[in-house]
């Protein structure tokens, strides 16, 4: 087991920006990924199984709901800490911030936002200290990109709703006690439902044979004839831009995350451009690895800028969902031409477990797909700049 050395990249100062309050919500989490993540990691993702165990930790440092009001459970932190914890367990793994970032913003943020306060009290304590997990069922086997045309629906039976359909690639699935279920009524108007575990007919099969976020467990939620109370409607909001708002944080919390897989690629391959000997030299004295080197540490410092004004916006209440669409598609991006240039550097030893880039750069293969394509982020700006939909 190699000792985790990683050391954060900061070329720009970008600390002098942060408060003492974010710097140690930051370091906070970084030490407990060093400790508890790092040394376990690589054997979960060889062996595809989500580590249960850590569950807790992530508890215990804030990483369910950060911003969830402390009346709730939550840690009351700012948009700017939530990110901030998001980049260090993503520096871990992707498919370990992916169960932090669905618990806070896909099933904490809508029972805060869309819920009413018996639901707040009932489900959001037990979601922050992790004696539940929860997940978020918008993505349907036909319905992708375009969650409008989903087929999943209820209907009112009088004294319950009956939910029929089905969801797939649900992160925490089939371990989640709680799901934030996306469904049509009668009149074709979308609602989110709390479906739990144990309700009759609802069942959770896991998605096997993956080759990205494989220490993440994904699965599908299946509906037949699920009778859901009343009482387990969203109240406070219906409509696609429900779900929307959900992912509005979600994808906020993936463009700080991303920075954190591309800082984990980018410090492994400069340490070991300056060990590796060749003809004579360390391989980091030759021009074209330093221009590896060099980009990478531009790129991410540009992320890294773009992360904290959107942070700084999303405080004030000003941040536009294009706005988190254009850093979400960024810095993913970044972040997995990133990791194909670390693989590069590190050459043949650059696949293998020994290191972390290439588990990084399969995870990142999934998270430039989920909540939101890369393509369809570039949509989401070009109708933002242009005023037309491409979209139709």
């Amino acid at each position: 087991m190699k000792p985790d050395l990683f050391e954060a990249p900061d070329y720009y100062n970008l600390d002098e920006l942060l408060s003492a309050e974010h710097k140690l919500v930051r370091d906070t989490t970084r030490e407990w990924v060093k400790r508890s993540v790092s040394p376990i990691i690589e054997d979960y993702a060889q062996k595809a199984e989500f580590p249960k165990q850590i569950i807790g930790g992530l508890a215990e440092i804030g990483a369910f709901g950060p911003y969830i009001p402390v009346e709730y459970g939550g840690a009351g932190l700012d948009q700017i800490s939530y990110g901030l914890i998001m980049q260090e367990i993503e520096r871990g793994d992707s498919g370990i911030r992916s169960t932090a970032s669905v618990q806070s913003s896909l099933v904490m943020y809508p029972i805060w936002k869309y819920g009413n306060e018996t639901q707040r009290k009932k489900y959001l304590p037990k979601l922050a200290s992790g004696k539940w997990v929860g997940c978020f069922g918008l993505t349907e086997p036909d319905h992708g990109s375009n969650p409008g045309g989903m087929a999943t629906n209820f209907k009112d039976m009088g004294d319950h709703y009956l939910l029929n359909g089905a969801k797939l690639w649900i992160s925490n699935a089939p371990f989640a006690q709680v799901a934030i279920v996306w469904a049509k009524n009668e009149q074709g108007r979308i609602h989110g439902l709390i479906v739990e575990r144990g309700m009759e007919g609802f069942t959770t099969p896991e998605t096997h044979n993956k080759w990205s976020l494989r220490a993440s467990a994904t699965g599908e939620l299946i509906f037949d004839d699920v009778k859901v109370p009343k009482e387990n409607l969203l109240p406070n909001k219906s409509g696609l831009g429900a779900p929307l708002g959900c992912l509005d944080s979600a994808r906020y919390g993936i463009a700080w995350g991303a920075i954190g897989a591309a800082m984990d690629c980018y410090d492994t391959a400069l340490r070991y451009s300056k060990e590796r000997i060749q003809f004579g030299k360390p391989i980091g004295q030759f021009q074209l690895q330093q221009k590896k080197l060099a980009e990478m540490i531009t790129e991410i410092t540009k992320a890294q800028l773009l992360a904290w004004r959107l942070g700084v916006l999303r405080n004030e209440g000003k941040a536009t969902s294009a706005q988190i669409s254009m850093a979400k598609r960024n810095n993913v991006e970044m972040a997995i031409n990133i990791a194909r240039e670390a693989r590069q550097i590190l050459g043949g030893m650059g696949i293998t477990g020994e290191y972390s880039i290439m588990r990084h750069m399969m995870n990142l293969e999934s998270v430039i797909t989920y909540e939101g394509t890369h393509d369809i982020h570039l949509l989401i700006t070009g109708l933002d700049i242009t005023g037309l939909n491409g979209f139709k």
